[in-house]
């Protein structure tokens, strides 16, 4: 892979190209890492993956733009301070509680995060994931978790 291509879905069969990182500039870890997120926010606006392609030497990402990205309590921007996960409850109504911040060294480490379904959340125990994402405004991929088996 040399190239990773956001296209948003404009409906009627319709894409228009709307970002690209190359291998040449980030790590073929960090193109992996943001295949595995379920949304993508990116100047204040959330986008949700719905397929993920590939096209010779270039992954295709199809997203569909949900709208202004909700700001919650306790988020804090990570650009110049190295990688960072946050592991936060899937709950609205608590305004998606910040659980946890866990410093990676690597993209790897945080693609070891992003393929799973259940996550050990310090000084919680296991957790189920409900959805991920990369958070291009505050530079963090974020998870969203619950209690095993809670009903959303």
């Amino acid at each position: 892979m040399k190239k990773l291509t956001y296209y948003i879905d404009l409906g009627n069969g319709h894409y228009e190209p709307f970002y690209e990182y190359h291998s040449s500039t980030v790590g073929l870890d960090e193109l992996y890492a943001r295949q595995l997120c379920t949304y993508f926010i990116m100047k204040g606006r959330q986008y949700e993956l719905i397929a993920n392609e590939m096209n010779g030497d270039e992954d295709i990402l199809v997203i569909q733009d949900r709208g202004k990205n909700p700001h919650v309590l306790g988020e804090r921007i990570y650009r110049g301070q190295g990688l960072h996960i946050e592991i936060r409850r899937f709950r609205e109504q608590e305004n998606f509680k910040l659980l946890a911040v866990i410093p990676c060294q690597s993209h790897f480490e945080i693609i070891r995060y992003l393929l799973k379904d259940i996550v050990s959340v310090p000084g919680l125990g296991q957790m189920e994931v409900t959805s991920t994402e990369i958070d291009e405004d505050r530079a963090v991929y974020v998870l969203y978790v619950k209690e095993i088996g809670e009903i959303e």
